[in-house]
């Protein structure tokens, strides 16, 4: 009988010794969360494409003829193309250039609200006629510069 306890007892002890030397399983990870869709990108927001001079424009606001010589009694146009969408300001100074001193002519602007490409115009005229010299006029959206043009009364 005293064997019989024995063996037991070893088996009991041999057990709960097992059973403490086990090592449990680290948790497993939580599963990743299920992609979402990116969110959609902004809107690309108004930009100048090309700016042209010319001395008349058309129906569309285009120039019909570009140019970069203008006589002293010509009207000055610039028509701007812009792609992308949404509201911008979209602004053109006009200087005058010569023997290194620039002045402004004027600076005009308008709020545009594009839904994709467009044309937009500025213009500038003097009854009495322009200087000799170089001209440009600077475009600009929302205070960005966008483009600019060179140009001269001869």
């Amino acid at each position: 009988m005293r064997s019989k306890f024995a063996f037991a007892f070893i088996t009991a002890f041999a057990v709960a010794l097992a059973a403490c030397g086990k090592k449990e399983e680290p948790p497993k990870p939580a599963p990743a969360p299920a992609p979402t869709a990116a969110p959609a990108p902004a809107p690309a927001g108004v930009a100048v494409s090309a700016v042209s001079v010319g001395k008349a424009i058309g129906a569309d606001k285009k120039v019909t003829a570009a140019t970069d010589s203008f006589a002293k009694g010509d009207t000055f146009y610039a028509s701007i193309d812009t792609t992308g969408s949404g509201t911008a300001t979209l602004k053109a100074k006009w200087t005058y250039s010569k023997d290194g001193q620039t002045a402004v002519v004027k600076e005009d602007s308008m709020t545009v609200n594009a839904t994709g490409p467009a044309t937009h115009e500025f213009h500038v005229a003097k009854p009495d006629g322009w200087p000799l010299g170089d001209y440009e006029v600077a475009v600009s959206v929302d205070d960005k510069p966008a483009g600019t043009k060179k140009f001269s009364v001869k």
